[in-house]
């Protein structure tokens, strides 16, 4: 079965801002966090773009990584101007690296939202490229999508046909939850980043995002960061609450139609079905989170799951193939 792969992430050292994974401060952090051979295996990965990711692919069976820049990517970088030149040298080197293997990756860009009008050349840029999408990592300085100043990103998303998939990053130091204090463990993927991302994603559409821009499309991993398991408790709350904007639909309109979530990180049946029978199976797709998880257990579990085939190919590659305009014979 044909198997795609759609929150795969990458790390490339032309760039000016640090990377997690080459930063000694962020690593410390990290260390702390992540067992010793797991932040080695990804420490060996995250830069890979070839050698180890190919032989790791190969082995499970995917055929196609879509990449994209690991978080904390550029949204934290204060400097506008190194902002802008990092996305183009992250979106130029994924493009290098699809040009090479064409029919093993695809990818999403990079944008500088510090600056939205070079985020949306940018965006135009990226699809020139033959980039089939945008991954943000996060809010970018503390602002959120649903800030009007990125209209025009969400306009030229819209008018690309382009999804923009929000990614976790990193917890701000000065941020933190009295409930997960003395918990750094519960502070990064083991719960905090669904709980931030997927608050991210509830302003995106409280803020009506969505009624300026019908056809825009979010993508969220892990299952959805929460938000499909309570669609209910969103349209019973949102009946009785002063919402800052009349929205034109309930709320679990918004994440029917135009949300999408992949799997990455998330191996349950029990998860996915639910899912799948809260948002629909054409808006469920595939992802393992190479190379912070392992594909070998991921792809067996998208094989196991008890959907009868045609549903397992749309979550396998078809509707990332129909959503990213991804060809049958690769990118």
């Amino acid at each position: 079965m044909r198997t795609i792969a759609l929150e795969e992430a990458f790390w490339t050292d032309s760039l000016q801002t640090a990377g997690a994974y080459r930063d000694p401060w962020a690593s410390q952090e990290l260390a702390r966090l992540m067992a010793p051979e797991m932040l080695a295996h990804v420490g060996e990965r995250i830069g890979d773009v070839a050698e180890l990711r190919l032989a790791d692919m190969d082995a499970a069976g995917v055929d196609i990584q879509v990449l994209s820049l690991t978080a904390p990517g550029i949204q934290g970088q204060p400097d506008v101007k190194v902002a802008i030149d990092d996305a183009r040298r992250a979106n130029d080197f994924l493009a290098e690296a699809i040009a090479s293997h064409p029919t093993r990756f695809a990818g999403l860009a990079a944008l500088p939202l510090q600056d939205p009008d070079a985020a949306v050349k940018e965006l135009q840029r990226a699809a020139a490229l033959g980039l089939h999408g945008a991954l943000v990592n996060g809010p970018t300085l503390g602002h959120y999508l649903d800030d009007r100043q990125y209209d025009p990103v969400w306009a030229m998303l819209e008018q690309l046909d382009a999804p923009l998939y929000l990614h976790p990053t990193l917890g701000a130091e000065d941020d933190r939850w009295a409930v997960l204090e003395g918990h750094p463990e519960l502070q990064a993927a083991m719960y905090r980043w669904a709980s931030d991302t997927g608050g991210h994603a509830m302003r995106v559409i409280f803020g009506g995002v969505f009624d300026r821009f019908p056809g825009a499309r979010l993508i969220l991993g892990h299952m959805g960061e929460y938000l499909p398991f309570q669609l209910a408790r969103f349209d019973s709350m949102a009946e009785k609450t002063r919402l800052p904007f009349e929205l034109r639909k309930p709320p679990s309109r918004y994440v029917q139609d135009n949300i999408l979530i992949t799997t990455s990180g998330v191996c349950s049946t029990a998860a996915l079905l639910g899912a799948v029978y809260a948002i629909g199976i054409d808006n469920v797709m595939f992802a393992i989170d190479y190379p912070y998880e392992h594909s070998g257990p991921a792809v067996d579990f998208l094989r196991r799951l008890p959907l009868a085939p045609a549903d397992l190919a749309k979550i396998a590659h078809g509707n990332a193939e129909r959503v990213l305009k991804i060809r049958p014979e690769g990118r």
